[in-house]
């Protein structure tokens, strides 16, 4: 017998059933809702090329400004698992409905505003509807497409927040730096609208399955010991990516001696590579999701390495940013899936909850990775804290593994 929230594993590590098949074809709804996570991307990270821009419009420091990206990291970290247990009693497609109405708002409050403290409320208003809408898609995401494709729906849905950091974000800082910078928080806000009457012509009605649970149920799930294994992953693998690539400029320009003028284009090359370690790590995540987990947290480790001993070289570095981007966010959607499978009957709140672990991760790592970039370890200090902080993600894989080979004898007696 399995226990209740266990799925059975079938052989080769697969977490499904084996008479199920993975569809060829994702649902339309998928993609649709990949569009939300491109809007709720390009608002995230918009804000550090127009910095600039915004410090001076609204006469305050640069350095202050950049409050606006952190108040909306924390209400990221906030917003996921609160607004996943006020919205719990709604239906998903009005939760996602209502996120994309509240990110519209908080758009043009942003875009008419002149007070910076009301500016610092907006962002933190919007983070909570993004927190909303990316808990809930990927549970959608992962009920339209099915457990034998789980991982791979929540890999396209998150590819779109990798195809901001290549399209959405540099022309959104271009059109910026051309006319003004309140014009790109115009514009997402009118694409959120367009998108509510996407979703909700082809988000379906909530099934049958989606019982009525209360909170004390939702929070039942967090006895899971395999789910705060996979939430440990989340924080570890993105803290180790992004410290280092929040702080990739000084590495690309005083050690590898990349001009300036080209080290977006190297960002581009991160963001295309993220993209596609989303959506092929997804794809590999639904057959073999702990081999693909294990496999990208050691991976990443070593380009990590490697770019700490060869930072001063131009082209193998440019090289590995690129790699860095592939394998070093591949696992996310492996690891949504896995959470939100763990959490049982409560996979809004394991959704909600890798958001939170994506984000605190970030947090911590690149402010560790701050401190060290001004140490004496230079501008190749972050990326030795982002391998630390990648090696680390090889414990809770590797336990998750190794317990989940346990339990398949055990429930399938």
């Amino acid at each position: 017998m399995t226990t209740r929230g266990e799925v059975l594993d079938a052989p080769g590590d697969i977490d499904v059933d084996e008479r199920e098949r993975a569809p060829a074809r994702l649902p339309l709804v998928i993609h649709v809702l990949a569009l939300g996570t491109f809007l709720m991307g390009t608002t995230e990270f918009v804000v550090a090329g127009l910095l600039p821009e915004i410090a001076g419009d609204l006469r305050v420091s640069v350095a202050r400004t950049g409050l606006l990206i952190t108040v909306f990291a924390v209400g990221m970290i906030i917003g996921a698992p609160l607004m996943s247990m006020l919205t719990l009693r709604l239906p998903r497609r009005l939760t996602l409905v209502l996120a994309l109405g509240v990110f519209a708002a908080g758009h043009v409050i942003v875009a008419l505003s002149s007070s910076f403290p009301l500016l610092l409320a907006a962002r933190f208003l919007t983070a909570l509807a993004t927190g909303a809408f990316w808990t809930v898609a990927n549970v959608v995401a992962s009920r339209a497409a099915g457990p034998a494709a789980s991982s791979r729906a929540v890999g396209v849905v998150g590819s779109g927040a990798m195809l901001a950091n290549v399209v959405g974000v540099p022309l959104g800082a271009f059109a910026g730096h051309l006319a003004s910078w309140r014009g790109p928080f115009w514009a997402l806000a009118a694409l959120a609208a367009a998108a509510i009457a996407l979703i909700a012509r082809h988000v379906p009605q909530d099934g049958p399955d989606q019982q009525a649970v209360s909170i004390r149920a939702e929070l039942f799930a967090l006895r899971s010991g395999h789910l705060w294994l996979t939430l440990t992953a989340c924080a570890t693998t993105t803290g180790g990516v992004l410290s280092t690539y929040t702080y990739i400029s000084p590495l690309l320009t005083d050690r590898a001696g990349v001009a300036a003028g080209l080290v977006p284009l190297v960002l581009v090359g991160f963001g295309g590579g993220a993209l596609m370690g989303f959506l092929v790590g997804g794809r590999l995540g639904d057959v073999r999701p702990y081999a693909t987990t294990i496999a990208a947290a050691a991976v990443t480790t070593v380009v990590l390495l490697a770019i700490c001993l060869l930072s001063d070289f131009a082209a193998p570095t440019v090289v590995l940013v690129a790699l860095l981007g592939l394998f070093g966010l591949g696992a996310n959607p492996v690891l949504i899936s896995l959470a939100v499978r763990f959490a049982g009957r409560a996979p809004t709140l394991g959704s909600a909850l890798t958001v939170s672990a994506f984000n605190l991760g970030t947090a911590v790592g690149s402010s560790i990775a701050g401190v060290a970039l001004d140490s004496t370890l230079g501008a190749t200090g972050p990326a030795m804290i982002g391998t630390g902080m990648a090696a680390l993600t090889l414990v809770p894989t590797v336990a998750i593994a190794l317990t989940r080979r346990r339990v398949r004898p055990a429930a399938a007696q």
